[in-house]
């Protein structure tokens, strides 16, 4: 089975849970998630199946939208409301809604940003969260508790397209964010709180787009347990996994070509191809169809003029 199940995901299980469970819903053996959302966090995650499995990095670079409950006055080690509370609870008055915004201004755009230690990012090989559990784990043979390391993943530039202060209600703030991929609205809760000086965590977080699809787009896990044969009617085909991305159709002979990996030049083209490639910079990816329609590649724009590089042959 290839193609992308859109799953809405409750409160609880991990990333790797869901996975684990649509593999016994599908029968299919070959899937992965490409954007891991939080346990606690709901909402669209995207799940790759079969060889669609090979597009998983096209589609975790897409932009995402969440809906965030931010709570402020508490700050907490791993930024949310699972976490341990960090240093004293506030409890002069709230902030308003204009001082919140304009904390906020600050935050949008591009700039550099600090995931937390409690995250899937790497450090030294490591996950940054099991090396985050360590520093806080007593010593065996000694009395005490084993000094924090504060292992920190590297900061990373993340862009946020826009955010959107929905309510502010005391402690309680709602924030709608669309943003990069690998921008962490735990991280930005944090830093919304240190600017304000009062503190925050993240109370709870809803994504409602990832890339192109929607949480309308989207099954909950529950339902597609209840119903497998349902899941099965709501996965996605190959052809329409990136629609964004510009389609090129193949002549027989570049067909050939891609099954071998080699590159693709004006004769392997289907008439009047060239013209989409014209405008596109080198570097872009393309979407390499047969006669057919049916989806064999994603192809690299290179630097010489109408000459393709097939990234991921899927035939």
């Amino acid at each position: 089975m290839d193609g992308l199940l859109i799953v809405d995901k409750p409160a609880g299980p991990t990333s790797h849970d869901v996975v684990a469970r649509i593999r016994r819903v599908l029968g299919e053996r070959r899937i992965g998630h490409t954007g891991t959302l939080d346990p606690a966090a709901t909402g669209v995650l995207p799940l790759v199946l079969g060889r669609a499995t090979r597009l998983a990095r096209f589609l975790s670079a897409g932009d995402k939208i969440y809906e965030a409950d931010i709570r402020l006055g508490v700050a907490t080690d791993t930024y949310d409301a699972d976490g341990a509370p960090v240093g004293a609870a506030h409890r002069g008055p709230w902030p308003s809604a204009v001082e919140i915004s304009r904390a906020i201004e600050k935050f949008r755009g591009q700039f550099l940003q600090q995931p937390p230690a409690f995250s899937a990012k790497k450090i030294a090989g490591r996950r940054s969260y099991r090396l985050a559990r360590a520093s806080k784990q007593p010593d065996r043979g000694q009395l005490g508790v084993r000094p924090q390391s504060d292992p920190q993943p590297r900061a990373v530039t993340v862009t946020a397209h826009a955010i959107d202060l929905i309510t502010v209600r005391d402690d309680h703030v709602s924030l709608r964010i669309h943003c990069s991929a690998g921008f962490y609205v735990r991280s930005l809760t944090h830093d919304l709180g240190q600017h304000l000086g009062i503190g925050a965590h993240l109370a709870g977080l809803r994504r409602t787009r990832s890339g192109d699809f929607l949480v309308a787009d989207a099954l909950p896990l529950e339902a597609a347990e209840a119903d497998p044969d349902q899941a099965h009617r709501a996965v996605i085909s190959l052809d329409r996994v990136l629609p964004r991305l510009p389609a090129v159709t193949l002549a027989e002979e570049g067909v050939l070509r891609v099954k071998h990996g080699r590159d693709l030049r004006t004769a392997d083209l289907a008439d009047g191809a060239t013209a989409t490639l014209e405008p596109l910079p080198a570097g872009r990816p393309v979407r390499l169809l047969d006669p057919g329609g049916q989806l064999l590649a994603i192809g690299e724009v290179t630097h010489v003029p109408a000459v393709l590089h097939p990234l991921v042959v899927l035939v």
